[in-house]
């Protein structure tokens, strides 16, 4: 039977991917995304479901109500089919399980006999019996006591984990705006090849070595939509503009070659666009030389996580030629449709903010920074500050070199004007006078050199400072190792170290030494890095000082293993036990001025001291639970009572008590929490 994909189907009537997606869902179609692929009879119903219901005249409904509940009678007798009975709050698709069906099948049915219900909603009697009929059983209501529960599915586990993004501002006049791509990958498999035929320049014949030397931000057209390509250096230069809180990515497209496969560098750039949190698109380049195995690198990429959508997965991978064109078009269509999923808007009237990409010093222009737009409109004439840079706006340039004015959103500009060059990844808005920019820029480099110490991040000594007590905690590691065979082994290790209440996060993982890349991600992570023999490099463990990141060097697995499990142990909640230390009746009550009534006790068992925590207990019900507020003997102040001894309690905020009454003094022990590794 054939196919179709559902933004395909989108497209074909007129909806929106969310909306079709959610309207597929609601009648019982298992799908995932709207790459995802349904058949025709699907198509089929899912076209008449839209399609507008034709007016009845309320006798000939009435009377055809009555025909066909006789009909569905007349069936039901013949039969005589077996009874099942359902729960009240029984929907279409538990029904459907219980008779061996898809909520798909039970959906399909209901609609070959006028019932429009989707799988999610609990039938009428009507619909109930509609059922029955379709699939050979009486079906009825009866008590949930007598009715076996439904089963439990487990939901399916996302193929990526990704953070999630802190939401952005909202606006009245919010529009849907161009994507951002940063396109990342192995060195020499055609990034910049690829972004060099989608926008009809030659970038790479003006590069030494045909490699990318510098940032740069180009917008492009397809089919009357517009996307943004940053063209990144490396996966190096994209983790470190998010270490300065530089968000900026929608969509990282993976270019991998598919005559070389996945290389370390694919993988690494990969872990960063997942550690980002956005998502990836698989581009499979050099599909026209004759030894290319596209299908060796999806299995490849599935191993890491990376599962195509055709095989099941929610990892879009399109096959392109970056010197022909082939594919490019289609790899255009997903980036757009992805985006559309992701639904980016912006609002073209708020005071405009965006981020730095690139910045350098030119001789005949000044400082001058490569900027994006992310929110608002920057106009020429316009001041706007940075951390470390302000300036108004003299000049903007487009990704073309032609001079503009206005720079809405999800549009990048070359901008002239400003005082000194500032860091890219850093953010700016538009500020009202010169003397705010400036007093802005200074009072930064202020709190900076008052804070220059190492930021605090994540140790194993310090790691129960890290607990998050409304989720697992989860440990962040980059694993560095000298050969494969060792890197499977550390791994398989700190996998089995995860349990229910605490976890271990594998960020990154190679072979080789450790390089700047690696602590910066650890940086931006907030991980650790656990090295089995590697060390290093000066410039790596430079940074890693600057940037506190703590790096564990091993030549023994188990004493890995045991430096870990310590630090595991020490993320989880403590065992807290009450102790009950001593038990006081309550014979009779006074008062004292300027402190109120005082209970006069004899202690019956165990210890009662003034720092603990007390119950009164009345009846076996307890009244109150607080502190004590004193402690006397006769006319002295003491810090406890032993049992056999009579004494004076007064009680913090507490004055209801009454004679019998029993208190009870108690204290709460923590406990250290161990692992069974």
């Amino acid at each position: 039977m054939s196919k179709i994909r559902v933004y395909e189907l989108a497209k074909l009537l007129g909806k929106s991917n969310p909306e079709l997606v959610e309207l597929l869902k609601e009648m019982g179609v298992e799908i995932k995304t709207h790459m995802s692929s349904i058949d025709m009879d699907t198509a089929q119903r899912v076209e008449d479901a839209l399609a507008p219901k034709t007016q009845v005249s309320p006798g000939a409904e009435e009377k055809a109500t009555k025909s066909e509940t006789s009909d569905r009678a007349a069936v039901r007798a013949a039969q005589a089919p077996e009874v099942l009975l359902v729960d009240g709050s029984a929907t279409v698709g538990d029904i459907a399980k219980k008779l061996g069906a898809s909520p798909s099948e039970a959906v399909k049915a209901l609609v070959g006999q006028g019932f429009m219900i989707p799988a999610g909603a609990v039938p009428d009697d009507d619909a109930l019996t509609a059922i029955g009929i379709a699939f050979g059983r009486e079906i009825k209501r009866g008590a949930s006591s007598d009715i076996e529960p439904p089963r439990q599915e487990k939901p399916p586990e996302a193929v990526q984990a990704q953070p999630v993004k802190a939401a952005r501002k909202a606006y009245a006049d919010d529009k849907p705006r161009p994507p951002i791509v940063t396109v990342m990958g192995h060195v020499d498999h055609g990034k910049t090849t690829l972004l060099d035929f989608i926008r009809h320049t030659r970038v790479t014949e003006g590069e030494a070595g045909g490699i990318t030397q510098h940032i740069g931000a180009y917008k492009v057209n397809c089919n009357g939509h517009d996307i943004v390509f940053l063209d990144t250096p490396g996966h190096a230069a994209f983790t470190a503009m998010r270490a300065r809180g530089a968000g900026v990515t929608d969509i990282a497209i993976l270019v991998v070659a598919a005559d070389d496969g996945v290389m370390p560098q694919t993988l690494e750039a990969m872990n960063h666009a997942r550690a980002a949190g956005v998502p990836i698109i698989v581009a499979i380049n050099k599909i026209d030389k004759p030894d290319a195995k596209p299908e060796r690198v999806r299995q490849q990429l599935s191993d890491y996580g990376l599962v195509p959508e055709e095989w099941g997965g929610d990892a879009v991978m399109v096959e392109v030629a970056a010197k022909t064109g082939e594919g490019i078009d289609t790899l255009l269509e997903m980036i757009l449709l992805v985006a559309e999923m992701a639904e980016l808007k912006a609002s073209a009237t708020a005071e405009a903010e965006g981020i730095v990409v690139e910045a350098n010093l030119d001789k005949g222009k000044g400082p001058v920074a490569t900027i994006i737009v992310q929110q608002g409109t920057l106009k020429r004439g316009s001041i706007i500050a940075t951390k470390t840079s302000w300036g108004k706006v003299r000049a903007m340039l487009d990704d073309t070199g032609r001079p503009v004015d206005f720079a809405g959103p999800s549009t990048p500009v070359e901008v002239l004007g400003l005082e000194s060059v500032p860091m890219p990844g850093e953010t700016f808005r538009i500020i009202g006078s010169e003397r705010e920019a400036r007093d802005q820029v200074s009072w930064s480099a202020r709190k900076d050199h008052d804070q220059s110490k190492p930021r605090a991040r994540m140790t194993l000594e310090e790691l129960y400072e890290q607990m998050n007590t409304d989720e697992i905690p989860q440990l962040a590691v980059v694993l560095k190792c000298d050969v494969q065979g060792s890197l499977e082994a550390f791994h398989s290790t700190l996998m089995k170290m995860s349990t229910d209440e605490v976890g271990i996060n594998i960020v990154h993982e190679g072979v080789g030494r450790i390089s700047e890349s690696d602590v910066t991600l650890a940086s931006v992570s907030n991980a650790i890095i656990i090295g089995f023999n590697v060390r290093p490099d000066a410039n790596a463990k430079k940074l890693a000082e600057q940037e506190n990141v703590q790096v564990r060097l091993y030549r023994v697995i188990y004493d890995m293993q045991e430096d870990i499990k310590a630090a595991l142990e020490g993320m989880l909640a403590p065992i807290l036990r009450e102790n009950v230390v001593g038990q006081a009746e309550i014979r009779t009550s006074f008062k004292i001025p300027k402190i109120g009534r005082i209970a006069g006790c004899f202690v019956q068992e165990g210890v009662i001291r003034r720092n603990a925590k007390a119950r009164v207990v009345r009846d076996g019900i307890v009244v109150w639970d607080g502190s004590l507020s004193g402690l006397r003997h006769f006319k002295e102040d003491v810090r406890e009572i032993a049992a056999g001894n009579e004494c004076g309690i007064s009680f913090a905020g507490f004055q209801d008590f009454r004679d019998g009454d029993v208190v009870e003094v108690y204290e709460i022990l923590s406990e250290k929490k161990t692992l069974a590794i």
